[in-house]
Formats: C-alpha cells, sequence, structure tokens
C-alpha cells in the first residue's frame, strides 16, 4: 500500500487540498463573494467534466472562436470561487464571469441563491468518478492516495479525498433541479450527443448562436483537441505537482472504464452502496440500474 501525507484544511465538514485552498478563501466563496446576476457557475465533483465543460463554456462566449482557450489556461478563464486566487482573478472581472466550482450547495456562496445567476452542474457515474479519481490522485503530490484500488474505493466511498463524498454533493444540487436558474447535465448524455447537449446549454444561458459556431464549439471541446491544448491539459503545472508521466490528465473521456477496474464483488458492494445513498430520489441518471455483472475482473 502507497501512503503520503498531505495537507489539507477542513470547512463545513469537507476535506479540501490546501495547496490551492485556505480556510479562508473556502469561507470567503462561503460568505462573502459577491454573486452577480449575470455570472454563470460551472460545478461538478472533481472528475466529472468540469474541464469540459470550462471548454464548452469558454467556446459558447467566444462564439466558437478557439483563439481564447488556447492562449489562456482554464483555471484562468474560469477560475474557481473557492481557491485562493478567487480575488485575483474574478473581482474586478467584466461580466459576464464564468467561474467554475466543485462546492456543494451546502457552502455555496450564499449570494447565489438570492441571485439570478445560473448553475450548470454535470454529473457522472460514480463509479467512473471514483476510476478517474484514483488515476488523478496517482499522479498528484497533494492528494491521499491507495495504491489497492479496493481501499481506494472506501475512501471514495466515504469522502475521505476531497469535497465530500459524491452521494452528499450530488444530492444538496437535485435540491435545486427544478429552479430556472440551475441546469442538470448528464457526463454519458454530452459523451452521446455533444451538439445537442452545446444546444440545450445555449437554450439555458440565452445565446442564440449560428449552426457555424456551433460547429465550431463542438469541434473545440472534442476530447482529442482538448488533449492536444496545453492550455487545458495541464501540462503547465509543474511535474512536482501532476507527473503527466504516471498519468495523463485528461486520460480517457468515456463513460463505462469502471467496468476495467471493479470487481464483481467491489462492483456488487458499491450497487448496495448507491442503493442506500440514492433510493428514493425522483431524479433517474443512466447509471441507476448497475448491471453488476457486466464488468470484467481486474
Amino acid at each position: 500500500m502507497a501512503e503520503r501525507i498531505v495537507e489539507s484544511i477542513q470547512y463545513g465538514g469537507i476535506t479540501f487540498p490546501s495547496i490551492v485552498h485556505s480556510e479562508e478563501s473556502v469561507c470567503y466563496a462561503h460568505r462573502n463573494f459577491e454573486v452577480r446576476d449575470s455570472d454563470v457557475f460551472n460545478v461538478t465533483y472533481p472528475k466529472s467534466g468540469t474541464t469540459w465543460m470550462q471548454e464548452i463554456l469558454t467556446l459558447i462566449y467566444s462564439n466558437g472562436d478557439p483563439t481564447f482557450s488556447q492562449s489562456t489556461p482554464c483555471w484562468e478563464r474560469m477560475p474557481w470561487v473557492e481557491h485562493k486566487t478567487t480575488v485575483q482573478y474574478l473581482e474586478n472581472r467584466p461580466s459576464p464571469r464564468l467561474i467554475t466550482s466543485h462546492l456543494p450547495a451546502t457552502i455555496f456562496p450564499e449570494k447565489f441563491f438570492s441571485s439570478q445567476a445560473k448553475v450548470i452542474y454535470t454529473v457522472r457515474d460514480p463509479r467512473d468518478v471514483c476510476v478517474s479519481l484514483y488515476h488523478y490522485t496517482k499522479m498528484t503530490s497533494f492528494l491521499e492516495y491507495r495504491e489497492d484500488f479496493g481501499e481506494f474505493i472506501e475512501l471514495f466511498s466515504a469522502g475521505k479525498i476531497l469535497f465530500g463524498t459524491w452521494f452528499d454533493h450530488v444530492k444538496s444540487w437535485l435540491a435545486y433541479k427544478n429552479e430556472k436558474k440551475f441546469l442538470l447535465l448528464v457526463y454519458d448524455e454530452l459523451l452521446k450527443d455533444l451538439r445537442g447537449s452545446v444546444l440545450h446549454i445555449c437554450e439555458f444561458l440565452g445565446k442564440n448562436l449560428d449552426p457555424a459556431v456551433v460547429d465550431s464549439v463542438v469541434e473545440n471541446a472534442s476530447f482529442g483537441v482538448m488533449k492536444n491544448n496545453k492550455m487545458v491539459n495541464y501540462t503547465l503545472v509543474s511535474e512536482h505537482l501532476l507527473d503527466q508521466k504516471i498519468s495523463t490528465f485528461l486520460r480517457k473521456g468515456i463513460s463505462g472504464d469502471w467496468k476495467n477496474h471493479f470487481t464483481k464483488e467491489q462492483s456488487a458492494a458499491f450497487y448496495q452502496l448507491y442503493q442506500e445513498n440514492m433510493n428514493g430520489l425522483e431524479t433517474k441518471f443512466p447509471w441507476d440500474e448497475f448491471q453488476v455483472e457486466k464488468h470484467q475482473e481486474s
């Protein structure tokens, strides 16, 4: 078992890596961040399509012109509201501001809920999130990691990695799914029909783009283009922090990779955990009826 000592902070009962967060920065985001009615938030649990949505929204607001997304790092184009850099990147930015966050609704900027600002919340199959996080934590120097995948599933299930449990995070945001300023997207559906998803996002944002502009958004937000864009693929980040010789930041961008990692027993146990946590919700996801037998032994 490989184990590393990581520095973290706690806020609202949730663990954050201290490399980009401080108690002050998360508290500022929660209690004091001045939300504007024109703000658009890209919210996800980690490894659920965050970078993809940063790219899609950048391109929509650039009218399909990829120049901005190819010349400015995604974390500067769409900064995280909870990071230490919030004031630097967001305070004096002209509207409309595009903002990223991994915060659950319980500690999201309070002023959002009385504003006209919008949230796009993307959800991904938690098994694929777990696998993606496993490879991500392997390449980082600042997150808790277990080499044994079974032990990592336990960390993930208990929310001991970062940002609490997937279950609590998703349920916190589903409480707002019927509000006009909230758009729920599913990673699998983005994969199946990116163009249709882009049109759906544009409708939500009140953006009427020409078909040729939509074509450009779809083309430049494709996995292949993003993987080769150094402003998106995190190769600008020091190898000491993200060692991409171990795993690339943008790894596969697919749905169902969990089948290559979960054993039948692990899949069955996670199915039970999922049922316990998500049973009774009105919202249904493509993965709700887990097909436990459809996996490959690792």
